[in-house]
């Protein structure tokens, strides 16, 4: 899965895939809040003797300030090293931590438990081979298990180690850990996980970490280190070649080179190969790396390519076995991870970021949440925080993939807010819907711009967007009256007119919202082609969809209107009794009253409506036409 990347995470980055070539187990701890993650790796790590003489001392010094062990050692420190981890006495973020026995390399990420960082677990499990679960043996299996659990094995996880943690507090009866065994098995089967490993453990007593345990004398099996000393779990399976370009590498103009890591396969010079999605056809020159050239490459290793011919290869293209070349779609079946506390609604644009390339994308429709409980599907209209569901990706072009079952880095993606930049979801790619791709465009004989010419005027869309009440269709209205004077050719699209015909089916909930702006958006766009000026009232409180209707149209195509009057003043006007009935509790979802309404930040007009008649007020976007777009 890709992930947004600042200079710790390249650094990890680097010595992950250096540590993978010499065969290192990546593995993560999981599990619900409090069942003792932190305190088991720390444990661990302290009885493998993987601590610096300098980290020992600062967990004595530590343990004495931030503890909870009383005068013993506290073993989580060594992972918590956040402030804010240490005083909540909780993981906030992922702790990496690397370390090496006789027997093998492992680098551990330590993942959070509490729900609202469902999104530092996905991220440690997009890279890990195996997962440690941890199960509190008082607690037994809770929904963050269960949903840890189904994260993990969505993300290519298919070997679990079950810790059975605090079985000191029950007394290390074998009957608690067989029937949590069992539960965990039951729901293993339904995730379709190949291999489970059952130890009972005390982290804070060390029972069964790394050598066996006075106190379970029923349980033959090995410790939890020697299970991952010795157990098998290398993720996917070599395929053909596939090699996401990360950078253009350009030192003179004697050398052009493509550098990535290997995603899958491998590649020798003299392969041929194509350059997708452009799908231009050539051979590999040189395999080229800081230590000198190499007579082969393979999956995980981070190359340059030199090329035999001169061809266009950009950041996001994928160098791909020319034999077996990516399928390239638009429109994709997906289950999606929701991470953000606002909610996802089909049809909201967001950045789609797979491999290392960023495009614009939806989530146009919701088959169903799932319950990681019970596993029972639910319909949706949308998704809140830490929600699972399964719907439709779509591209705003096509691009070159893999699903993410076969190749991790091609099929897997982040959602990230256009606005915030912050990433708000994941998901896994499961197949190509093959929709509008398969319907090529057909050519028309008249253009778009023949027919503006026709019309003699610049074709664009007039955005008026402000509150209910706030004047919008009555500006709106009278600039459409002034066009049509001038002889110019126009039409106006009411957001109440067209609740009566091409948008009756919708209500008035956000995700309806979205919907009904993205339908006016293609509308408008279509009378765009056709020559038009094209005015548009609609409250549209969101900046999301406004700024999709934008990316709609050509440059200098749209023009947000900022319709602008303070609530209390289009409460007081009140033209059709919205208000008093939003007030009432007969309407819901009113923007303003109990729905959100987000101003533009940087329209192309603002237009009070308290102190300027609309007369006034449509001779100013009369003006603007004439002055920048007429």
């Amino acid at each position: 899965m890709a992930e947004s990347t600042g200079p710790e995470d390249r650094v990890f980055g680097d010595l992950l895939r250096r540590e993978t070539q010499k065969g290192t187990l990546r593995f993560m701890t999981c599990g619900s809040v409090d069942d003792g993650k932190s305190t088991l790796l720390g444990r661990l790590l302290f009885e493998a003797d993987a601590l610096h003489s300098d980290q020992l001392a600062a967990l004595h010094s530590d343990s004495g300030r931030f503890g909870t062990a009383g005068t013993d050692l506290d073993y989580s420190l060594l992972l918590d090293g956040l402030e804010a981890e240490r005083e909540q006495k909780i993981t906030i973020d992922v702790a990496y931590r690397t370390f090496a026995t006789s027997r093998r390399k492992f680098v551990v990420a330590d993942t959070p438990g509490h729900e609202q960082y469902t999104r530092n677990m996905a991220t440690a499990a997009s890279t890990a081979d195996l997962a440690v679960l941890l199960v509190d043996a008082e607690r037994g299996l809770l929904p963050q298990t269960r949903r840890h659990a189904y994260i993990a094995a969505l993300l290519g996880i298919r070997v679990f180690v079950l810790a059975v943690n605090k079985m000191d507090r029950v007394d290390y009866a074998q009957s608690v850990f067989d029937r949590i065994t069992a539960d965990f098995k039951a729901l293993a089967a339904r995730l379709k996980v190949d291999e489970v490993r059952s130890v009972p453990v005390s982290a804070l007593n060390g029972d069964n970490i790394t050598r066996a345990s006075d106190w379970t004398g029923w349980y033959s099996g090995p410790s939890l280190l020697e299970v991952l000393e010795t157990i098998s779990a290398e993720r996917g399976a070599e395929g053909p070649l596939r090699l996401p370009v990360q950078r253009v590498v350009r030192p003179d103009q004697s050398f052009r080179g493509y550098a990535g890591t290997i995603a899958q396969g491998a590649v020798r010079p003299g392969d041929a190969v194509v350059v997708q999605p452009s799908g231009q056809a050539t051979t590999v020159a040189r395999i080229v790396t800081f230590d000198g050239d190499l007579g082969a490459a393979r999956q995980g290793q981070a190359v340059t390519l030199a090329l035999q011919d001169e061809t266009d290869v950009s950041r996001g293209d994928v160098i791909a076995a020319a034999a077996d070349p990516l399928e390239q779609a638009d429109q994709f079946a997906v289950h999606v991870v929701w991470l953000d506390k606002a909610p996802l609604y089909p049809g909201r644009a967001y950045q789609v970021k797979i491999g290392h390339r960023t495009l614009t994308g939806q989530i146009t429709e919701l088959k169903h949440r799932i319950d990681v409980n019970t596993f029972d599907k639910h319909a949706a209209r949308h998704l809140d925080c830490n929600d699972i569901a399964y719907g439709t990706l779509s591209l705003d072009r096509a691009i070159a993939f893999e699903p993410y079952a076969t190749c991790p880095t091609l099929g897997g993606f982040i959602l990230i807010d256009r606005f915030s930049k912050a990433t708000v979801g994941c998901g896994m790619i499961e197949f190509a819907l093959w929709r509008a791709s398969t319907v090529p465009w057909q050519d028309l004989e008249i253009t778009k711009a023949a027919r503006a010419t026709l019309t003699g005027q610049k074709p664009l869309v007039l955005w008026f967007t402000g509150l209910s009440g706030a004047g919008k269709s009555t500006v709106a209205d009278a600039v459409a009256t002034r066009l049509h004077g001038r002889g110019r050719h126009c039409y106006l699209l009411d957001g109440d007119n067209l609740r009566h015909g091409l948008n009756r089916d919708l209500g008035f909930r956000p995700e309806d919202r979205v919907e009904n702006i993205r339908r006016v958006g293609e509308v408008a766009k279509l009378f765009v082609d056709a020559g038009l000026i094209v005015l548009v009232s609609l409250i549209s409180p969101f900046r999301n969809e406004r700024a999709m209707v934008r990316e709609m149209m050509g440059t200098d195509e749209f023009v947000e209107i900022f319709v602008d009057a303070p609530l209390e003043v289009c409460e007081q006007r009140d033209p059709k009794g919205l208000y008093a009935r939003a007030r009432a509790g007969e309407i819901g979802n009113f923007t303003g009253i109990d729905s959100p309404y987000e101003p533009p930040e940087t329209p192309e007009l603002v237009l009070n409506t308290v102190d300027t008649t609309a007369d006034a007020l449509a001779d100013r976007v009369l003006a603007y036409y004439d002055r920048e777009l007429g």
